[in-house]
């Protein structure tokens, strides 16, 4: 695989959340990512109990900000060679297609997410 340069724009898995952003910096196991859309919004619960309602607490999860940094592991990142989309269209797509995927499958975890959708729509998209 041919190493990954600083300013190139990228995708990358980080917890369950999956981004379009720009490599800012590369360190030994990790690339730093500055995010610049959403691909698939990260899943709510707990990450160690996927799926799982029946658990001391359901966090709320949320997607990265705008220009916010993270380090993805190098494994998790690829070169991304289309057009990036509009942070925030790219946050109320991935919103909308993970409340259609919960909608399809009604499980007492797909309602608790749907309720932790909600408030983040509020708070996303005011």
């Amino acid at each position: 695989m041919s190493e990954l340069k600083i300013g190139e724009i990228v995708t990358g898995i980080y917890k369950t959340g999956k981004y379009i952003g720009e490599l800012t910096e590369e360190r030994p196991q990790h690339y730093l990512i500055r995010v610049l859309a959403v691909l698939k919004h990260p899943m709510q619960g707990d990450l160690h109990s996927p799926k799982d309602a029946d658990v001391l607490v359901f966090h709320e999860r949320r997607a990265l900000s705008y220009r916010e940094q993270t380090n993805i592991p190098k494994q998790m990142v690829k070169p991304f060679d289309k057009e990036v989309p509009d942070y925030q269209q790219s946050l109320k797509e991935a919103v909308e297609k993970a409340k259609k995927e919960l909608t399809e499958n009604p499980t007492p975890w797909a309602e608790m997410s749907l309720k932790m959708y909600a408030s983040l729509e509020k708070d996303y998209f005011k």
